[in-house]
């Protein structure tokens, strides 16, 4: 949630994140787990710790975000979608010409 948050432009670079306290009460989830979430964006430089103030974004964690979900979607989705499409003999123009029926679909 703090991803899509970053993602999503909802934090920008050098603003406040929510705090661990807050987030277990908002979502009613385990204050461990919370922790454990935010530690895992800190070592992975998307939130920095100021001592006694509280979690920011990083500068460049939008970037680094977006890069890490497009190997995901690569990873997760497009590896999957060639490897049908190959068994099913759709073209290269043919997959362009789904995608972009699906976006008018959703778009509509």
């Amino acid at each position: 949630m703090i991803e899509d948050q970053i993602v999503n432009d909802q934090l920008k670079e050098g603003d406040q994140a929510p705090s661990t306290n807050q987030l277990v009460q908002f979502y009613k989830i385990n204050h461990a787990t919370v922790s454990k979430g935010i530690n895992q964006l800190v070592e992975e430089d998307i939130l920095f710790k100021k001592r006694g103030v509280g979690m920011f974004v990083m500068e460049g964690a939008k970037k680094k975000l977006i890069q890490k979900r497009k190997e995901s979607f690569m990873d997760n989705y497009v590896i999957g979608l060639v490897q049908e499409a190959e068994k099913l003999k759709v073209s290269e123009q043919e997959i362009f010409d789904l995608i972009k029926q699906a976006k008018r679909r959703i778009q509509s």
